[in-house]
């Protein structure tokens, strides 16, 4: 009885492992270099040394690997077909644009990577169709700014991945229509300074990091709405300590001191001292936040025309601007009066020698030929 039994079990392993290799090899026929698993509609094209999008990968595909390529470029239709996509991973790749249209029909699409790219910019829109998408990751590409409005649309969006770029700025309002968001990363990058409120919508965020970056100052209440905060990333930020500025983050982390992780390592600029310990006398002056500017008013400018005329309507006699100068005239030099007398007098002896030459030589001409 155990042989047959024994037979059947065998039959059925063999069964399942030659149906699973057929399904991992059903992208490979016709000279298809991606794997594939059928009954995950999940497609592998990583580390294929590809140029382009293969075109034989199944259109019912929900999860496509294209990582560590040669990819330079996308096609505006590059996946136009793959309208049951939920995971798209183009990590490692040599991308440096991308088309405005090159994702709208990713209307199903959850998780976007595009990682250790070489993106600049990214156009305006280009997420605008994803509406159910949660998790977008585009760390560690060259990214210098990002578009007004750019997140507006990705309404469900938990996660966000910023960090190694060069970002200098963000735009106002960059995350207020992300309302789901737990994680915001922005470390590694070059951010001066933050917009007024960038965090104001973020009710739900849980980890956010600004660490390595050239933060002074953040305005005042920038933390004050993350409500669910835990781990807030500051460390190695310049921050001024000398400015009255620094004064509402030292007040925060004093008072999340304990609830929040992380946030006691930022440290002033100036004398390795953390931020929760500067005092007052400390942050006396009163420097100009980076995050502010200082208009002069239009009605209180004088033009510049009647500053010059006025200035030549002042009289100031020349003993009192030589005193204000500290200036006072070296006995061996001549006075103005003088040097014009000299100058002068230079001049009518060099014509007179001119003309005593011409003279001579007009004379010595008229004897040779006499």
């Amino acid at each position: 009885m155990m042989g047959p039994v024994l037979a059947a079990c065998l039959l059925i392993i063999l069964s399942t492992a030659w149906i699973s290799q057929a399904n991992e090899a059903l992208c490979k026929k016709d000279g298809g270099v991606c794997s594939c698993n059928n009954n995950k509609n999940s497609v592998d094209c990583s580390s294929k040394r590809l140029t382009a999008i293969p075109s034989n990968i199944p259109a019912d595909t929900k999860k496509l690997e294209l990582d560590y390529n040669k990819l330079s470029s996308l096609l505006s239709k590059a996946f136009q077909s793959f309208t049951k996509l939920t995971f798209l991973s183009l990590n490692n790749n040599q991308l440096q644009t991308l088309p405005e249209d090159v994702f709208d029909q990713l209307v199903e699409l959850d998780e976007l990577y595009l990682q250790y790219n070489d993106l600049k910019s990214l156009p305006s829109g280009i997420f605008d169709k994803l509406t159910k998408l949660t998790d977008l990751r585009l760390s560690s590409n060259k990214l210098q700014r990002l578009p007004d409005g750019v997140f507006d649309h990705l309404t469900k969006l938990t996660i966000l991945w910023l960090n190694n770029n060069k970002l200098q700025s963000l735009p106002n309002g960059v995350f207020h229509n992300l309302p789901l968001l737990k994680e915001l990363y922005l470390s590694y990058n070059e951010l001066h300074s933050l917009p007024e409120g960038v965090f104001d919508k973020l009710a739900e965020l849980k980890t956010l990091d600004l660490q390595i970056n050239q933060l002074k100052s953040v305005p005042e209440e920038a933390f004050d709405n993350l409500q669910n905060i835990k781990d807030l990333r500051l460390e190695e930020n310049p921050w001024d300590c000398s400015c009255r500025d620094i004064l509402y983050l030292r007040n925060w982390i004093r008072e999340k001191q304990g609830n929040v992780s992380n946030i006691e390592a930022a440290e002033c600029a100036v004398g390795n001292k953390a931020v929760l310990e500067i005092t007052e006398k400390d942050a006396a002056s009163d420097c100009v936040s980076p995050n502010t500017t200082t208009a002069i008013p239009i009605g209180t400018m004088t033009p510049a025309s009647v500053i010059y005329d006025d200035i030549h309507e002042i009289k100031v006699p020349q003993e009192n601007f030589q005193k204000f100068l500290g200036y006072q005239e070296p006995d061996h030099l001549p006075t103005q009066p003088q040097c014009l007398m000299s100058i002068s007098g230079y001049l009518g002896l060099m014509m007179s020698l001119m003309l005593t030459s011409a003279a001579i030589l007009y004379v010595f001409h008229f004897l040779k030929k006499a």
